[in-house]
């Protein structure tokens, strides 16, 4: 899959066929859309094309109000590319974007640029200054230009509709269970590893301090998870806790990761780490020892809970 930084600088060997949108986490209903995506531009010998926009709208248009992002573009573009995409293209958002008509946009970006056959859209898709045009719109547009286009109804999971924004809210109350199945993959935190203040270390649970690299990447609830590490090309099973560690008396809020089976430094690696579950909150407890009793049961419980380690 090429990644294309900014729209002016696509120039596609063939005709398109192109969806639109942020695919804030790439969950099972952008999945859906990407499959279809790529059948089509098989089955039509185009190019499977994705745009997408950063900064995120909203961060431009609610500077005051920013989005909390499940995947930086970093991260949704591996995603992506798992799923056969041809071409990620990103449209800088400005706010004179932003200004752009419906028509605008479609014969500039669409037409011009993108050169589309046929564009592939979820059920909810509006475009243009206001986002006042949707899907009869785009119709219109496409027998004055000459394209098609296909609307995808809601992916639904046990008749809940699947967005971004519920998986937002599935992370912030700790539900990452719920997160990761509407999500058809692991949620993900990924940064360097820091210098921390070793506390772990003294109770025989070194822990990994993890700096995550986006300020705009949604931390999930404060408490202790499961987790997969990857580390040289190979997952190992931990467990993570985020929060401030009140049992040493901490203030700040930091992401410690502490993996099985490992021994070595890790400073200045970037790690990522998925989780798989939460498994308690956070807790004070009245001396070191009583903490180390405490990550002794939840290593056990995870270890036999996960003897397979989930991809």
């Amino acid at each position: 899959m090429s990644i294309i930084k900014n729209s002016v600088s696509f120039h596609p060997k063939k005709k398109t066929i192109v969806t639109v949108g942020t695919f804030d986490g790439v969950h099972r209903g952008h999945q859906k859309i990407i499959e279809q995506l790529v059948t089509k531009a098989q089955e039509k010998e185009c190019e499977a094309t994705l745009l997408t926009f950063d900064p995120h709208p909203r961060k431009v248009l609610q500077p005051d109000a920013p989005v909390a992002l499940i995947q930086t573009l970093e991260e949704r573009a591996k995603t992506l590319a798992k799923l056969g995409l041809t071409h990620l293209v990103v449209q800088p958002f400005t706010r004179a974007f932003s200004q752009y008509s419906a028509k605008k946009y479609v014969q500039e970006i669409l037409v011009n640029l993108l050169n589309v056959e046929e564009i592939i859209i979820g059920h909810n898709h509006r475009f243009g200054k206001n986002r006042t045009a949707d899907v009869s719109d785009l119709k219109r547009f496409g027998e004055q230009f000459g394209f098609s286009v296909t609307q995808i109804d809601a992916e639904a999971l046990n008749n809940i509709s699947i967005s971004s924004t519920k998986i937002r809210t599935s992370l912030k109350e700790g539900d990452v269970a719920m997160a990761n199945a509407f999500l058809g993959h692991s949620f993900t935190l990924s940064g360097k590893v820091v210098e921390g203040k070793q506390k772990g270390r003294t109770i025989g649970f070194p822990t990994a301090n993890i700096a995550v690299a986006s300020v705009d990447k949604i931390i999930p609830k404060q408490g202790v998870y499961a987790v997969r590490v990857g580390i040289k090309n190979k997952a190992h099973l931990g467990m993570m806790n985020i929060g401030t560690n009140p049992t040493v008396n901490g203030h700040q809020t930091s992401i410690e990761v502490h993996v099985f089976d490992w021994s070595g430094d890790l400073y200045n690696q970037t790690l990522e780490v998925a989780l798989l579950n939460r498994i308690r909150d956070e807790i004070k407890f009245d001396s070191l020892e009583t903490l180390k009793n405490q990550l002794e049961k939840d290593k056990e419980s995870i270890a036999t809970a996960y003897k397979t380690l989930p991809l």
